[in-house]
């Protein structure tokens, strides 16, 4: 029993429906030469079905109330080693240099961390193969989408410029315990060995990328004067030089396009010489 509840701080919400917890382990694909790391142990449910099928689990957890109970709970499991600490600070490499394999991270993450971990998480290539997120299920929605779609934005295009990415499960809220107010869904990433596309200057990709999608309704001719402080003549030759109608909206380009925009953006950008 975990003396105090759950503590809404933290975002804590147990997942404890046993079928879903199966379904979370058979997305993840695990090998037995597998090392996993877990985002939020928690009670340690998860914990325990993916010491059975990996070589090792990470289980990371930062209330330590929780740390008590799963390091009694693994005392007797030789491949799972329990850790306080924030996820967000965790050293990821040194795992990875350790056991000389790409990590895969599993978790039922609080929904207030979900979407910066996950963007510093997709950014590490070279040590991590595949995260499997819960997430709520507008936020996995928004993550998944195409072009043209109502919920299609920057989060959507920087996950897939990283990851091959798929909604895998949608989970009622009654599943968690305490209760949340929104549904689930939970969110596979397979990581590219390399981003689809090139980016020179993560910080000003991102930042441009909100930039054009903060107001959907405007054309991309429109958004790129405000944001250039350029003419709209000048504006509609760094489209056309994409090869971009400029009366599109920035939510209607596919990836690559979002990709040549960016390059002539970033060439007119005077801030840039600066």
């Amino acid at each position: 029993m975990l003396k105090g509840g759950p503590r809404k701080a933290l975002g804590q919400n147990f997942l404890r429906d046993h079928s879903i917890l199966k379904k979370i382990i058979s997305f993840a694909d695990l090998k037995k030469e597998d090392v996993v790391v877990e985002i939020g142990a928690g009670l340690g449910d998860l914990t325990a079905l993916l010491a059975q099928k990996s070589r090792i689990v990470v289980a990371l957890e930062l209330d330590r109330r929780l740390i008590d109970i799963l390091k009694d709970r693994f005392s007797q499991y030789k491949n799972v080693s329990i850790v306080q600490e924030d996820a967000l600070r965790f050293n990821y490499q040194q795992i990875s240099e350790q056991f000389q394999t790409r990590l895969k991270v599993v978790g039922n993450i609080p929904y207030y961390l979900s979407t910066v971990l996950t963007m510093k998480l997709l950014k590490m290539s070279s040590l991590i193969s595949l995260i499997l997120f819960m997430f709520q299920r507008e936020v996995a929605e928004r993550i998944t989408a195409g072009p043209a779609s109502k919920t299609y934005g920057p989060l959507s295009i920087l996950s897939q410029v990283y990851a091959n990415v798929s909604k895998v499960l949608e989970v009622k809220k009654s599943c968690f315990i305490p209760q949340p107010k929104v549904d689930s869904a939970l969110v596979k990433f397979i990581i590219c060995q390399n981003p689809r596309i090139e980016i020179k200057d993560g910080k000003y990709f991102e930042k441009t990328l909100q930039s054009i999608f903060a107001q959907r309704r405007k054309t991309l001719q429109n958004a790129l004067t405000a944001l250039l402080h350029k003419s709209k003549l000048e504006i509609t030759d760094i489209c056309l030089s994409s090869g971009i109608d400029p009366h599109r909206r920035a939510e209607t380009l596919s990836i690559e396009e979002v990709n040549k925009l960016m390059k002539m953006v970033r060439n007119a950008d005077g801030s840039l010489q600066k």
